[in-house]
């Protein structure tokens, strides 16, 4: 889902907690923070589902499967 911008809806929300996640040492608290900013983002953004750029193009793409 992107916007009009054609940046991903609450794209920069995920990106910052995924990268929390990878810290060490690991913050809890902050993540936790920002968890809750990625929830408040999909709810009032109205987000259903996220997908990374790869699975989109293989979504648009199915493999050909020779048997």
């Amino acid at each position: 889902m992107e916007d009009g911008r054609g940046k991903a809806v609450c794209g920069q929300e995920a990106l910052d907690l995924l990268n929390c996640v990878t810290q060490s040492p690991f913050d809890q608290e902050k993540c936790v923070r920002l968890l809750n900013s990625l929830r408040e983002c999909v709810l009032n953004k109205k987000v259903k589902k996220f997908s990374l750029a790869d699975q989109e193009q293989k979504d648009a793409k199915p493999i050909d499967k020779k048997a």
